[in-house]
């Protein structure tokens, strides 16, 4: 159950809810946090389909870390519709040294526990991870 590299669980629910981003498309975001507590990731939020990307971002809090997933749907330059499900690992400079290094060090384990990730980005304020920044990386 825990990693030892950083003695981090995931709840189940975590894998179940993105099966159900993944497979059925009924959320359009997810967003994580690691409970330093019961050293576990949960799930904190999830987003319905209806909800944007400024909802997404909007979630995501100023001076905390997260981790999340967010289905993006896009149009290729040939006309069709596509969506690929990014990884986003939420850093920002004004968290704590502390949590910035919990969330680095059980990143990796966390990210093999979703199958399915497509597309991963890392940012520590929100130009890193514009609408521009997202759209690009899935063409």
């Amino acid at each position: 159950m825990a990693n030892s590299s950083s003695g981090m669980a995931v709840d189940d629910e975590c894998k179940l809810k993105f099966l159900e981003l993944k497979a059925k498309r009924i959320y359009r975001f997810i967003v994580f946090k690691i409970v330093e507590k019961i050293q576990q990731v949960t799930i904190e939020k999830l987003g319905s389909p209806d909800e944007t990307y400024d909802d997404f971002t909007a979630s995501l809090p100023a001076d905390e870390c997260r981790y999340a997933v967010f289905d993006f749907d896009f149009t290729t330059d040939e006309n069709c519709q596509k969506s690929k499900i990014f990884f986003i690992a939420w850093s920002p400079d004004t968290s704590r040294v502390r949590s910035k290094m919990l969330y680095a060090s059980s990143k990796d384990r966390f990210k093999r526990e979703l199958d399915g990730i497509q597309v991963e980005l890392q940012a520590t304020d929100p130009s890193e991870m514009s609408i521009d920044i997202v759209r690009g990386r899935a063409l």
